[in-house]
């Protein structure tokens, strides 16, 4: 049976880890597209915390970094009225669901998820939770009959594995779950860091996507840049994010080897689009309890689908009797 939906709108579901603060590689990757979403899709947003155990295991740091997601999805314009914004473990059906995946996988096919290879390839000691991570995503997914899941090139897997699974299920068991389909973020911006590589968190090349002018000011300074070139590439890439290409390319004309000014005018326009984010998110901050409130309603709204096909779980499998 398939869940009652918003309309005629298609269902979309998207997961991130509350893994600390997001830059502007992340916004311009992904986070930006979540609010076109909105208008096009019936959106469910969920904060994965039972996921991020596998790497987080500090109930402070936890504890923050959920509320964080919750206020950078909020600061950067998502609607609690026009989508679901809940946390992962205020829904227990996921967890339920995914156990039920366990009985019907075997082990070498979750063997064939990229984490665990990745994991392997590094001599990394590989807890049960990386091991089985994907049972608990296509569990995510497959709860909400999720039409559309928005990945990276990278992320198409679990997509696969989540819709594998329901069709061994649907096939063990009967119709049951919705085959989802990912959603290719094509042309997304792979955002370069300070240092020219992928901006990203683990190589320490990231401008912060709510931080304050004076750390603008430090990153954009400390971007690497060639002096043999006609322009500061690197300045160059971070820029266009910023202006449109007819008015930087006059820019970096008129400003040909000032490559201190280029950075300085990066600056100014890093600030002018940073700042009303900065301030919206700094509202939540002081507002927690709005905050803590749009995830509690967001957590019944989303139990109230999840739970419904979680009944008929337990009736496919012959475990409800009353």
């Amino acid at each position: 049976m398939i869940s009652p939906k918003n309309g005629s709108k298609k269902r979309l579901l998207s997961g991130v880890k509350p893994t600390g603060r997001p830059h502007i590689g992340n916004y311009f990757g992904a986070m930006r597209q979540f609010v076109e979403f909105e208008k096009d899709y019936d959106s469910f947003f969920m904060i994965a915390d039972y996921h991020a155990l596998n790497g987080i295991q500090s109930r402070e740091e936890m504890h923050a970094n959920i509320l964080g997601v919750a206020m950078d999805y909020l600061a950067i314009g998502l609607d609690p009225k026009k989508s679901v914004i809940f946390k992962q473990s205020d829904v227990s059906a996921h967890t339920e669901c995914a156990w039920v995946f366990n009985t019907i996988t075997t082990m070498p096919f979750l063997m064939r998820a990229h984490a665990f290879k990745d994991a392997e390839a590094k001599n990394k000691d590989i807890n049960v939770g990386t091991f089985d991570y994907p049972l608990l995503m296509a569990a995510d997914i497959l709860l909400y009959d999720t039409d559309v899941v928005p990945v990276g090139q990278d992320q198409k897997q679990h997509v696969e594995i989540a819709r594998d699974t329901a069709e061994k299920f649907n096939r063990i068991f009967g119709e049951t779950f919705k085959l989802p389909k990912e959603m290719i973020l094509e042309g997304v911006a792979v955002v370069p860091g300070t240092d020219g590589q992928k901006m990203s968190k683990s190589y320490g090349n990231t401008i912060p996507l709510f931080a304050e002018k004076d750390e603008i000011v430090k990153s954009v300074m400390s971007i690497v840049t060639d002096s043999s070139g006609e322009r500061p590439e690197n300045v160059y890439q971070i820029h266009k994010l910023f202006r449109d290409e007819a008015s930087l390319d006059a820019l970096y004309e008129e400003k040909k080897g000032k490559y201190k000014e280029l950075k300085e005018a990066l600056i100014e326009d890093i600030e002018e689009f940073i700042a009303p984010l900065r301030e919206r998110r700094k509202y939540f901050e002081q507002n927690p309890e709005e905050v803590l409130k749009i995830l509690e309603d967001g957590g019944e709204r989303a139990r109230a689908v999840a739970d419904e096909k979680m009944q008929e779980v337990r009736e496919k499998i012959g475990v409800k009797l009353y």
